[in-house]
């Protein structure tokens, strides 16, 4: 379906005056162009959506003064552009406050300033239109019931739970062992809320050093200490009006706790180096694998931020718990993994099937996609076996399934793991990999130098 075409209206009671901004932006065969010569004949079709009006600021019913403050309570998203050759700066500088998008004295060569600011408002017109789909994406992956994976009565519980935390601000506190999901429902509940058009902003507590814990969450002010060369927003500025999931909130030093029970309680924070407060509305999630009732008795955990972000408590079950969902979920990701490196779907062998449900899981869904998708990579016909499938008992699979793995790590335990199963055979597994011989000896000297 074509974009409807870059519409402007031109008001503008001179009628020679009017002709000359209707033939410049014509000039564009992408703009659709209606000229008016009252106020009140604009307003009459504004029904038909302009993305830009210009206005003279002397009009014969009305001022342009009037005429933009009608419009910008009839849709704030239309742009005005003033042409007039009105002088007085203060009644610039008024209408410039009232929404006017810019402001150009009239002239008889206009052009290239009108038709600059035209493309521009197009151009902006573009990026919002790519920015609302991409939104729209957004909030279609993370429809809960169809990014959370699983039939179970345990996934089935959380899915309740989660339908109750996206109808309310309540504080959101997710539990359970790691790998199970926790970001993962976090941005469920952010997009599925009221919130859903602010930032969602992820923070891991225990991957920030403690010396920067309070500049990573507050901010901090050009040099507010060595090395801090500009301002910087905190997390609790970037969430505002969204949501700040804050992982494994169980790792944060105690020193730093009161700080941020006061941002939590007060609603405000303060940059390093600034005595200004600023406001801030988010809602909190936090997610642990620890026992925050527990870390409270044993005096790592402050009981008074305890009770500030206790709300609403999800624990997400451990995938051992949720019996037929591994294979469901074990599918899931073998299509996408196909889907994604291009190779012919796989299915499941039921000896296969049997040895994926009598494993223990101790990573979780993190750990249990690790190990198909790299099943799937060992597999050598359409069908998954016993054989393609290794646990974490078995060095690649368990680095694999580490956080801290990089992509260029993952890539290093597939060659190798290829290489041990074809008896180094570097020809063979650059043919399985379809990768270059050159790679695999870089690759292996790369390992050989790190060692």
């Amino acid at each position: 379906m074509k974009d409807r075409p870059f519409t402007v209206f031109v008001v503008e009671d001179n009628e020679w005056y009017n002709k000359l901004l209707v033939h410049n932006i014509s000039l564009n065969p992408d703009y659709r162009v209606e000229p008016y010569f009252k106020g009140k004949d604009c307003l009459k079709n504004l029904y038909k959506l302009p993305d830009v009006i210009t206005l003279d600021y002397r009009l014969p019913d009305m001022t342009g003064l009037e005429l933009l403050q009608k419009i910008k309570q009839d849709n704030p998203e239309i742009q005005v552009i003033l042409i007039s050759e009105q002088d007085d700066i203060d009644v610039v500088v008024d209408l410039l406050k009232l929404g006017a998008y810019d402001y150009i004295v009239k002239s008889n060569d206009i052009r290239e300033r009108l038709l600059n600011t035209l493309r521009n408002l197009n151009n902006d017109r573009g990026l919002k239109r790519e920015l609302h789909s991409l939104k729209q994406e957004v909030q279609a992956k993370y429809d809960f019931q169809k990014s959370i994976i699983g039939e179970s009565e345990a996934i089935k519980k959380v899915f309740e739970l989660i339908n109750k935390a996206i109808s309310t601000n309540i504080p959101v506190t997710l539990t359970g062992e790691t790998g199970t999901g926790k970001e993962l429902v976090a941005k469920a509940i952010h997009y599925n809320s009221a919130r859903k058009n602010y930032p969602f902003v992820p923070l891991n507590v225990a991957a920030i050093p403690s010396e920067l814990i309070e500049s990573e969450m507050f901010g901090h002010e050009k040099g507010a200490f060595t090395g801090a060369a500009f301002s910087r927003k905190g997390k609790f500025e970037e969430a505002d009006k969204g949501t700040l999931f804050l992982d494994e909130i169980g790792e944060m030093e105690l020193p730093f706790q009161v700080k941020m029970l006061r941002a939590l309680q007060e609603k405000e924070v303060y940059r390093i180096g600034s005595n200004k407060a600023i406001k801030t509305d988010s809602r909190i999630i936090v997610a642990t694998h620890r026992n925050l009732q527990d870390e409270v008795k044993k005096g790592n955990f402050r009981e008074d931020l305890f009770f500030r972000l206790f709300g609403l408590t999800i624990n997400l079950p451990p995938l051992r718990e949720r019996g037929n969902d591994i294979l469901i979920l074990a599918r899931h990701f073998i299509k996408e993994f196909c889907k994604e490196n291009r190779l012919t779907e796989k299915n499941i062998s039921n000896a296969a099937k049997t040895k994926l449900m009598a494993y223990n899981y101790p990573g979780n869904i993190r750990e249990l996609k690790a190990i198909v998708e790299l099943a799937a990579t060992f597999s050598e016909t359409n069908e998954i076996t016993p054989n393609d499938i290794l646990f974490s008992s078995f060095d690649p699979v368990s680095q694999i399934a580490d956080d801290q793995l990089t992509l260029r790590e993952y890539d290093k335990r597939i060659v190798k793991t290829y290489l041990n199963k074809y008896n180094n055979d570097t020809k063979l597994v650059a043919q399985k990999l379809d990768i270059g011989i050159s790679t695999i000896y870089r690759m292996l000297k790369e390992d050989q130098n790190d060692d």
